[in-house]
């Protein structure tokens, strides 16, 4: 694939990074991402991989827009509410880099379909608000060895990890969290989110999303980012595997 003289103007900044260059720009544009939740992590992930050029994003969302996602999900206007979040978030990308197609899954993810969402795309991004699509969405990822950025907010704080347990020296996301399906979920509505610091963890999301497709700098498989916002204080903590681990040990 060879850039038109837009996209080298377009990416002109990713092109000088020697880190990414010319080719790659050119694997950004030719990869697929798929992306489960467009709310407050999603919005700024996905502005950032449009802007980035990532050439498709598979969308995964049944919900609508609300008057109360406006105060953190910035792909969205006051004139989108009642209307599908994967329907704004398409037009929102193709007016804002054409280079970028969008797939849509205007549908809650489940056994029935994670696969195949999954299937194919270079790296899974997921944002999801719910702790059963969460272990879905990590075991279809291990399952078909495509790498997992996991990001999720609540009040001032935010985590992000980057799985791929399938290699033997790096944890999944079970050795993390475990396998409790009776967890509850604790909800922005519950208890309440700081609207920016949606913004950062979906902007690191992306971040390490890019990093997966186009690698630079130190891996982050296997390590955990905690942001504090109360403090303003960020830490980062080695993840180790879990021996006795269902998905991956073995």
């Amino acid at each position: 694939m060879s850039l038109t003289d837009g996209q080298l103007d377009r990416y002109a900044r990713h092109i000088v990074l020697k880190e990414i260059g010319g080719e790659g720009q050119r694997k950004l544009l030719g990869a697929t991402v798929a992306i489960v939740g467009a709310g407050g992590i999603g919005s700024p992930l996905i502005q950032y991989l449009a802007a980035a050029g990532v050439g498709t994003l598979r969308i995964a969302d049944d919900d609508v827009v609300d008057l109360s996602n406006l105060q953190r999900q910035t792909l969205y206007s006051t004139d989108a509410i009642g209307m599908p979040k994967t329907a704004e978030a398409a037009q929102a990308v193709a007016h804002l880099n054409p280079d970028v197609a969008v797939d849509r899954f205007a549908r809650r993810i489940d056994s029935d379909n994670a696969e195949r969402l999954i299937e194919g795309a270079d790296v899974v991004v997921d944002g999801s608000d719910n702790f059963e699509t969460r272990l879905l969405v990590a075991d279809t990822a291990h399952r078909l060895r495509v790498p997992l950025v996991s990001a999720a907010i609540g009040q001032f704080e935010g985590q992000l990890g980057v799985f791929r347990g399938w290699e033997s020296d790096k944890p999944c996301y079970r050795c993390f969290v475990g396998a409790d399906p009776d967890r509850p979920d604790v909800s922005c509505a519950d208890q309440g989110v700081l609207g920016a610091l949606a913004g950062v963890m979906g902007s690191l999301a992306a971040l390490e999303t890019i990093r997966a497709i186009v690698p630079f700098g130190e891996d982050s498989a296997g390590k955990l980012l905690l942001v504090d916002a109360l403090s303003m204080r960020f830490r980062s903590l080695s993840l180790p595997n879990d021996p006795g681990c269902p998905t991956c040990a073995g």
